[in-house]
């Protein structure tokens, strides 16, 4: 697969602090990826690398399989946390604004800015100062000009911050039609619901290193203690090479594995003993808790 962005190495220091030492990620074409992390883990530090604000101190980098260059700003675009719209302009100028920063002409980005406002339900404050809006929906306008160029590479910082839960479904959905698109979208949030729902792979960094690594999936069965959640018709026999069984409701069981235990055999003793089975699966460890984990533990399989 294309690989859009890629971190060989990356260390970035401010003085005596160290921002990134030696990360390395690679991001590929029509992917929505994860860069995680908690304050202060290095994550707007790689941002600013990739969209040109500060220069890394050693690695390569490369974009759209090409050192840096000026001529990528067309190509990418950036949602930062702190918002930048000009408070006193109006919805529709600042938008055609943003537009025109990345190469659209001014009659385009006006026709794409109020086609965006209609979509999210904007477009009566199409002519209204940015002053004058809620937190919502000032943090969809400036979505709204960042999508508006189409980019082939969008950053997305805590792009679901101060939105209801209708318009956090709205966002939700707009970065899925993104992927669909084949463009691809670097998501960085710490509401891991989301990574779960959205994210491809991630990276998960801490005190400058990269710590997790991997397809979504993968990490969390890396994580994931040996436990099954099995429905059955009638009661739960006993399985070789379970350790304990947590009933959550009427025939739906949490099996806890024996080290070592196969989860296969587990389920072939099962349907030998003639129970009707509705569901099989393996529990995996919400991204949350892999989080925290790793963070607060220091726990490094990445």
């Amino acid at each position: 697969m294309t690989q859009v962005l890629v971190f060989e190495g990356v260390s970035k220091h401010y003085g005596d602090k160290t921002a990134l030492s030696g990360v390395s990620f690679e991001v590929r074409a029509g992917e929505v990826f994860g860069l995680l992390g908690p304050n202060g883990a290095g994550k707007t530090t790689c941002i600013r690398i990739l969209m040109d604000i500060v220069r890394a101190d050693g690695g390569q980098m490369s974009l759209f399989g090409a050192p840096l260059g000026r001529d990528h700003d067309c190509r990418l675009a950036y949602l930062p946390e702190e918002r930048g719209l000009y408070t006193k302009q109006r919805v529709i100028d600042v938008m055609v604004y943003f537009g025109k920063l990345k190469g659209l002409s001014a009659a385009e980005a006006r026709a794409r800015a109020r086609t965006w406002l209609e979509r999210l339900g904007l477009a009566s404050v199409e002519t209204h100062q940015v002053e004058r809006l809620s937190k919502g929906m000032s943090q969809k306008v400036q979505i709204a000009a960042t999508l508006l160029s189409e980019p082939e590479l969008c950053v997305l910082d805590e792009p679901f911050s101060g939105l209801d839960p209708v318009n956090t479904a709205l966002v939700r959905d707009l970065i899925g039609e993104i992927r669909a698109s084949g463009r691809t979208t670097i998501l960085s949030t710490h509401q891991m619901s989301m990574v779960e729902t959205l994210c491809d792979r991630v990276a998960l960094l801490s005190e400058g290193r990269r710590v997790v690594y991997g397809p979504v999936d993968e990490v969390r069965r890396r994580y994931s203690a040996s436990e099954l959640r099995i429905s059955v018709e009638g009661d739960l026999p006993e399985l070789p090479g379970v350790e304990s069984v947590i009933s959550e409701r009427p025939g739906t069981h949490r099996l806890v594995l024996a080290k070592g235990a196969d989860s296969q055999r587990v389920l072939a003793s099962l349907i030998a003993t003639g129970v009707p089975v509705l569901r099989y699966e393996r529990v995996l460890a919400p991204m949350e808790d892999i989080f925290i984990r790793v963070v607060q533990h220091g726990e490094d399989r990445g």
